[in-house]
C-alpha cells in the first residue's frame, strides 16, 4: 500500500517505480483513475476499467471496495483475462487514514487466500511535513501504519530531511526507516518487492525491525506513543493466539499499528504478526534464510495506552496448549500492573 498526504509525492514515486523492470509484473489500483497523474503512462485499454501502461504493468480503479477491486483482478488472472501479475500496489487517496483500507485486507478470508500485505510505504514532504502533521490528523495516521516512510522534495530543504523532521518520524514510528526520494532515484527499491522476506524477494521489508536493544516508549504528536519489545524466547501458537486476543479485547481501536516477528517453539522460521486497530491477519511464516539475523521483535504504535500495561499483556505470550487464557490483563496476576 502506498499512502501518503496531499502532494506528497505519490504518483511520482510511483511513476518512477513503474519503469523499474522488476516491476513489470504489477498491478496499480487507484481511487479514480482521472484522478492520477499516470495519464502519460497509458498506452492501451485492456477490459473493462482495466488498462495497460506502458511499463507493462496494469492499472484499474476501485469496484466498490478494494475487496471486490482485488476478488475481480484475481478472478480475471484465472481465466486469462489479464496478464499474470505477483504484486498489487494501492495508492490510497492523500485525505484519506489507510487503516479501514488495511483492516479489509487483514481481515477477509478470501482476500487473505490469495494476497498477502507485503508493507506500507508512506510518502512525506520535507518541506511541508511538519506543518501537516501538525494540522492533519491523517498525515500522522499514514506516517503511524508506515512500514517504510519515503522523504521527498528534500531538495527544496537542502538536500536531506531535516533533523526536527527526522527526530519527529523517530518519535512518532521508530520502526520505519526514512529513505530519501529525488526524481530520478531507484524508486523500484523503495516498495517491496513482491515476495518480500524470501531469498529471492528482494530487501525483507521486515529488516528495518532488527533491532539490538529494546526501544524507550516514544511519545509524540499528543496522544500516539510508540513501543518496541524484544522477545527473548519463542513462544506457543496457543500464547500468541492467546495474546492477540486478549490486546483485540483490551486495546481495541487504540493499538493503531502491531508488526512484528516472533518465533513459534518448534519452528525453524519466525512468523510475521500484523495488526490495525485491532485487527490482526492470520499469522505466516517466512523463509529461515531470509530471517536468520532478525531477532524476534514487536513494534506497537497506540493512542492512549499506558505503556506498562501493554508490557504487561506480553505475560500472556509464555501460554502453553491447553493452558487457560487471560480474556483480562488482570487475568496475569498481581505483577502484570507494575
Amino acid at each position: 500500500m502506498l499512502t501518503g498526504f496531499l502532494g506528497s509525492g505519490k504518483t511520482t514515486l510511483l511513476n518512477s517505480a513503474l519503469r523499474d523492470p522488476r516491476l513489470r509484473d504489477t498491478v496499480v489500483i487507484v481511487n479514480e483513475l482521472g484522478d492520477v497523474g499516470l495519464d502519460h503512462l497509458l498506452v492501451a485499454g485492456s477490459a473493462e476499467n482495466v488498462v495497460l501502461l506502458d511499463s507493462g504493468c496494469l492499472c484499474c480503479g476501485l469496484l466498490g471496495t478494494l475487496r471486490d477491486t482485488l476478488l475481480d483482478l484475481h478472478a480475471r488472472r484465472l481465466r486469462g483475462l489479464l496478464p499474470a501479475f505477483s504484486r498489487v500496489v494501492v495508492e490510497t487517496s492523500g485525505l484519506v487514514d489507510p487503516a479501514p483500507a488495511l483492516q479489509s485486507l487483514l481481515r477477509d478470508p478470501l482476500v487473505a487466500r490469495d494476497f498477502r500485505l507485503e508493507g506500507v510505504v508512506a510518502t512525506l514532504d520535507a518541506l511541508l511535513g511538519e506543518s501537516e502533521l501538525d494540522e492533519h490528523p491523517e498525515a500522522v495516521a499514514q506516517l503511524c501504519l508506515a512500514d517504510r516512510i519515503v522523504v521527498t522534495k528534500t531538495d527544496l530543504c537542502g538536500g536531506g530531511i531535516p533533523d526536527a523532521l527526522r527526530a519527529r518520524l523517530r518519535a512518532l514510528n521508530p520502526a520505519a526507516g526514512a529513505h530519501l526520494f529525488v526524481r530520478g532515484d531507484d524508486a523500484g527499491a523503495l516498495l517491496p518487492a513482491a515476495g518480500a522476506g524470501r531469498p529471492d524477494g528482494g530487501e525483507p521489508v521486515w529488516s528495518g525491525l532488527r533491532c539490538t536493544e529494546v526501544a524507550p516508549a516514544a511519545r509524540h504528536d499528543g496522544r500516539i506513543r510508540s513501543d518496541v519489545f524484544l522477545l527473548d524466547a519463542p513462544v506457543s501458537w496457543a500464547g500468541l493466539a492467546g495474546w492477540i486476543e486478549l490486546v483485540r479485547e483490551h486495546f481495541g481501536a487504540r493499538l493503531l499499528r502491531c508488526k512484528g516477528l516472533v518465533r513459534i517453539q518448534g519452528a525453524e522460521a519466525p512468523v510475521v504478526v500484523q495488526g490495525v486497530q485491532g485487527v490482526f491477519a492470520a499469522p505466516y511464516a517466512l523463509e529461515a534464510a531470509a530471517t536468520a539475523d532478525a531477532r524476534p521483535v514487536l513494534v506497537c504504535i497506540h493512542r492512549d495506552i499506558d505503556s506498562t500495561e501493554l508490557r504487561a499483556s506480553l505475560r500472556a505470550l509464555g501460554a502453553e496448549p491447553g493452558t487457560h487464557r487471560a480474556a483480562r490483563l488482570s487475568d496475569l496476576g498481581p505483577a502484570a500492573h507494575t
